[in-house]
């Protein structure tokens, strides 16, 4: 029995989000809608890169440039951005946003804090 195959719907967005987790080791983008649907995501091994150069301002610069590009197919002009984590890739992400073309409205730093939640562990004595 023959399947039919459903035709996979552009979807065609004005405003999004873009989560980037960034932390010393690698930098992971997440493009949502305003709702939080996922519409694409990238990181830096998915790229190719591996090792130490997954946590690099290049490689996360790459991801965002690869993910502007996907997204001119969709139709997005602004884009929000929500940042996570102490990583070098932070800043790479919006400026090669800006740079190709996309407006960024909101820049947003999302990294959690504890307001001294858990117990630090005893002193290391040698």
């Amino acid at each position: 029995m023959a399947y039919k195959k459903t035709k996979k719907v552009k979807r065609q967005v004005d405003s999004v989000i873009a989560h980037v987790k960034s932390s010393f080791n690698n930098t992971l983008v997440t493009i949502t809608t305003m709702d939080g649907d996922v519409l694409l995501s990238g990181s830096a091994g998915r790229l190719g890169f591996k090792g130490s150069r997954k946590g690099t301002p290049f490689a996360a610069s790459q991801i965002s440039t690869n993910l502007a590009r996907d997204m001119a197919t969709m139709g997005v002009k602004n884009v929000e951005v929500n940042l996570q984590g102490p990583g070098a890739g932070r800043d790479s992400v919006v400026r090669s946003l800006q740079a190709s073309g996309l407006n960024v409205t909101v820049l947003r730093d999302v990294t959690p804090l504890p307001h001294n939640g858990c117990r630090a562990p005893k002193k290391r004595r040698v």
